[in-house]
């Protein structure tokens, strides 16, 4: 199994590549600055804002965007699917494609680790989401209430 990357030094095409420890800040910042926005929604601070963005990074599951890094995704792969735990996109950067361009390498990626299927879940007050996500082939499979979080769940299966 590869682990989606071309080369040895972590790129993955468009721009993406693995993240490494020197980007923690960059990762915490772009990840608070997108998120940020949604406290006073949903009323509780999103969970991506409070992860272990070190444990992630050192773990391979961070690929950032730009530089400075303007976006990010977080991935783990299972054994029947890989599970898109964030994505984030600068406020500055919006209307880039920069949303665009991870969500394809999500897709990219789960194929080159021979995954059939992405999950993804979502605050349901996030609305943004909930329309742009079945506009790139998600669908919704539940919604259910996890501590303070309502959330939407989705899977896209892959060809």
């Amino acid at each position: 199994m590869t682990d989606g990357t071309d080369g040895t030094d972590g790129t993955v095409g468009e721009g993406i590549r693995k993240a490494v420890l020197a980007d923690v800040d960059a990762v915490r910042a772009v990840t608070d600055a997108a998120f940020r926005p949604y406290i006073e929604r949903i009323g509780v601070v999103p969970r991506p804002m409070e992860a272990d963005h070190a444990a992630n990074v050192a773990a391979g599951r961070v690929f950032v965007t730009g530089d400075p890094v303007t976006g990010l995704v977080v991935v783990e792969a299972h054994d029947d699917h890989l599970y898109l735990d964030v994505i984030a996109v600068h406020p500055d950067a919006h209307g880039r494609g920069v949303g665009r361009r991870l969500l394809d390498f999500v897709d990219t990626h789960a194929r080159a680790l021979g995954l059939p299927e992405i999950r993804l879940c979502t605050n349901a007050m996030m609305w943004e989401n909930r329309k742009m996500y079945p506009k790139f082939g998600y669908e919704v499979v539940e919604r259910r209430v996890e501590g303070p979080y309502d959330r939407i769940h989705y899977r896209k299966r892959l060809g």
